[in-house]
């Protein structure tokens, strides 16, 4: 199929073949081949005019908070609302065989069936931050096909991957009831970027629930992102700006759902109508074109015809003693340099 092909059938197929589309136009971005990168570079310039009309939701938490059953519970919802969702969902690679189970599917039984969904599992391959490589190019994918809600499901995350929060609209943050004190909260950089936190399975203990939305909200307001006592001039400025809220709910009873989907509508709002919401996409644009630019210089880099030639010498006086791993770096740059 060629790319030409490939984007009328993203924009103006039927559904299979719509679907068969996306499948292979986010392959096509993913693959590391110098002619499909090629070949993606078109498809997604082509794509480009079609896109920007969705609302993307980042979706981050440690590993067993419950984001894939959360996923799920919201996407259904939101399909019964008239939206079409797509979900992005990023698996670890593993470190040793470099592979990745990508099962985030199964967890999603009825929405990964569902006509007005679609899923898609991608490895982290190495890359850092909870998010794969080209979850952005994905992203666009799916938004020009007329999905209106793109969710991106980070890999179980700790205190520094953010990522995911330089790459959607809104950045949610998943939490267990008995996830530390307050200074645990305080400690996560994580929280710092959250627009809103959720403490999910607060079926399990009302009490812990309570207490860590209490810590949470404690948190934040030493951040400096909730508010504390103004008047009323300060009030009205406070209002026409987002602060992060944290609330509680239980993705497995589907209770809560109706309130988060409420918060965030009125995230939307706020932010659209203070401009905010554009100047973050700006940026995120911006840092974009800066990743793939450094991705780029790596390759090169590794590919440089110079560098081949020095780099066993080097790897060789690095791993035997011989000269600091910084002075090698420097005489590789510099081969790298020379003939550049």
């Amino acid at each position: 199929m060629t790319s030409g092909e490939l984007v009328a059938a993203v924009l103006h197929g039927d559904a299979a073949a719509q679907r068969r589309a996306i499948a292979k136009a986010i392959t096509l971005l993913e693959s590391t081949r110098a002619d499909h990168r090629a070949q993606g570079d078109e498809l997604l310039t082509a794509l480009l005019p079609h896109t920007g009309k969705a609302f993307r939701l980042g979706i981050s938490g440690v590993p067993g908070v419950g984001k894939s059953t959360f996923i799920e519970v919201l996407g259904l919802h939101l399909i019964k609302q008239g939206h079409r969702v797509a979900v992005l969902t990023i698996d670890p690679s593993s470190s040793v065989s470099g592979g990745s189970i990508l099962g985030d599917k199964t967890r999603m039984e009825q929405l990964s069936v569902h006509e007005r969904a679609y899923i898609r599992p991608s490895p982290s391959s190495g890359t850092l931050g909870g998010v794969a490589e080209k979850t952005r190019e994905a992203m666009l994918v799916c938004e020009a096909a007329g999905y209106d809600i793109v969710i991106v499901e980070t890999v179980g995350v700790g205190q520094s991957e953010t990522a995911v929060a330089n790459t959607t609209d809104m950045f949610v943050l998943m939490q267990l009831p008995n996830a530390g004190d307050d200074l645990q909260a305080i400690k996560k950089g994580v929280m710092e970027l959250a627009d809103l936190v959720i403490i999910n399975k607060a079926d399990i203990d009302a009490d812990a629930a309570m207490r860590a939305q209490a810590q949470i909200t404690s948190a934040m307001r030493l951040f400096g992102l909730v508010n504390n006592a103004m008047g009323s001039a300060q009030a009205a400025a406070y209002d026409s700006f987002w602060h992060p809220q944290v609330i509680q709910l239980s993705a497995l009873h589907n209770t809560g759902v109706d309130a988060f989907w409420t918060a965030v509508t009125q995230f939307r709002s706020i932010q659209t109508s203070n401009g905010k919401l554009a100047e973050r996409r700006r940026l995120q644009s911006l840092a974009w074109m800066w990743e793939r630019i450094d991705a780029a210089l790596k390759q090169a880099f590794r590919q440089d015809p110079a560098v081949s030639a020095l780099l066993p010498a080097m790897l060789a006086d690095v791993a035997g003693g011989r000269i600091p791993a910084s002075t090698a770096a420097r005489n590789l740059l510099a081969a790298h340099a020379s003939r550049a």
